[in-house]
């Protein structure tokens, strides 16, 4: 659904960001998760010396928010809007929104009582509200505050038709494996850097008694940032942002080739925990929890999934950085791959409280005092690095900032969200399919091409 903005990265991103992450990721081994216990609801700005975005007085106005997230991750973020509360004087309530969010804001607005604001998780959601009408273009103060704060390349992956809508108020870092120490221990394995590696590490695991790898099958967003950290290692950066446009098909040989070469951890006889039908049936906070549980038996070694993570591993007794460390996803080809994602505020009711909130969001103050709290990366540079809570996220969060506009935004997130983003259809429903029969190699990609020539409105 976009096609400017991502073709601005360039191969630089995947080798300074995977170098950094690399080296820094080793801290891990060092010892305890360092946690710093937080309120997040400081009035203080990030460096405790008083707030750095200024925002209007905004007694008697009222806001609603509407976003996916649940559990921690929502209690979290209530934080921030109450910090936002709390200096304006708005009344903020927080409104828990089933995926997909587009269909979800859709039936409010047909209502006639949509939120004011919505964080959208992919920027064809965003193109999609622009295009519906859904959307307003960010004030001044926002687009000042994006501007002071973040990276060309977040900025613009916000944009539609050269127009600011979008501030990225939370990324992800989506190529890393979480894995259980202990078990590793109990197998003599290593951290691998590359699939090869990666492919020992895992029989290593097998041969001592534990199923190598997790798998939240029941949740198909996963089995794409699988394929994603495949395909742009194995293919390049290139290719990737040609598949990601849809001006190479799903029939193209390079996709047959990462299929391939995810068959080999999908299609292994007992690698993945319950087998294809358990992990079909396994959502992403149970394939990361039953990872950490379970003692010398948990129910598998090793999660792949990104940064957030943490906040499913921080629902058991696993510490980050002692029971639960993490490496950054293998070099499948020349290079380790690095894919980011991200949720970004989208105002979709325009008034001076829903700019203000913008704004905030935009702003240092607000992503602090998630950062504190675990288990969230920002985008934004202005956040002090010390904010994170322990050493693993403060190294994710750093290779992040380094890699300045040279990443690879998800690419499933920007494909139509009828190919790329929705529950049991598109590319979500054909790879799980495949997780269940990763024989059928052609067969999965003629449904991808077949599911994204319908929802791209092409055939090329």
């Amino acid at each position: 659904m976009r096609s400017n903005s991502n073709t601005i990265r360039t191969h630089r991103a995947v080798t300074t960001c995977a170098a950094l992450l690399a080296g820094a990721l080793l801290l891990t081994a060092c010892g305890g998760s360092d946690d710093k216990k937080d309120d997040g609801g400081s009035s203080d700005g990030p460096t405790g010396s008083g707030s750095t975005v200024s925002l209007p007085k905004l007694n008697g106005a009222s806001l609603e928010v509407a976003a996916v997230w649940t559990g921690t991750e929502q209690k979290n973020f209530k934080r921030v809007l109450a910090e936002f509360a709390k200096r304006t004087g708005a009344k903020v309530t927080f409104v828990p929104a089933q995926d997909p969010i587009i269909n979800f804001l859709g039936s409010k607005i047909a209502g006639g009582q949509p939120p004011d604001v919505a964080l959208l998780p992919q920027p064809g959601a965003i193109k999609q509200a622009v295009d519906k009408k859904w959307a307003k273009p960010l004030g001044a103060d926002a687009v000042k505050e994006l501007q002071k704060n973040y990276s060309q390349g977040w900025q613009d992956i916000g944009k539609v038709d050269g127009k600011q809508y979008g501030v990225y108020y939370k990324a992800a870092n989506k190529s890393l494996i979480w894995y259980n120490t202990q078990a590793f221990e109990n197998a003599g394995a290593k951290e691998p850097k590359t699939w090869q590696e990666l492919l020992t590490t895992a029989q290593a695991v097998y041969d001592s008694g534990v199923t190598p790898f997790s798998v939240g099958g029941a949740d198909g967003w996963t089995l794409t940032d699988w394929f994603e950290n495949v395909y742009l290692s194995q293919a390049g950066p290139e290719k990737y942002d040609q598949l990601a446009q849809h001006k190479i098909k799903w029939t193209d040989p390079s996709v047959k080739r990462a299929l391939t070469t995810l068959a080999q951890v999908w299609g292994k006889k007992d690698y993945v925990a319950g087998g294809a039908d358990g992990a079909l049936q396994t959502e992403f906070p149970a394939s990361v929890t039953q990872t950490f549980t379970g003692g010398d038996q948990p129910k598998a070694a090793m999660v792949y999934e990104g940064d957030f993570a943490q906040v499913n591993i921080g629902d058991t007794k696993a510490k980050v950085g002692t029971d639960a460390k993490v490496f950054p996803f293998p070099a499948v080809g020349s290079s380790a791959p690095v894919v980011s994602g991200g949720d970004a505020a989208v105002i979709l009711k325009d008034s001076k409280a829903a700019q203000a909130l913008a704004t905030f969001l935009a702003s240092p103050d607000a992503a602090t005092i998630q950062a504190r709290l675990g288990g969230y990366l920002s985008p934004n540079k202005s956040v002090p690095n010390s904010a994170y809570p322990n050493e693993v996220q403060r190294t994710i969060a750093k290779a992040l900032i380094a890699s300045g506009d040279d990443f690879r935004f998800d690419m499933s997130d920007q494909a139509p969200q009828a190919f790329g983003g929705t529950p049991g259809k598109g590319e979500w429903k054909d790879l799980q399919d495949f997780l269940k029969n990763p024989k059928d190699v052609a067969g999965a990609q003629a449904k991808l091409e077949k599911d994204a020539a319908a929802a791209y409105g092409n055939g090329s």
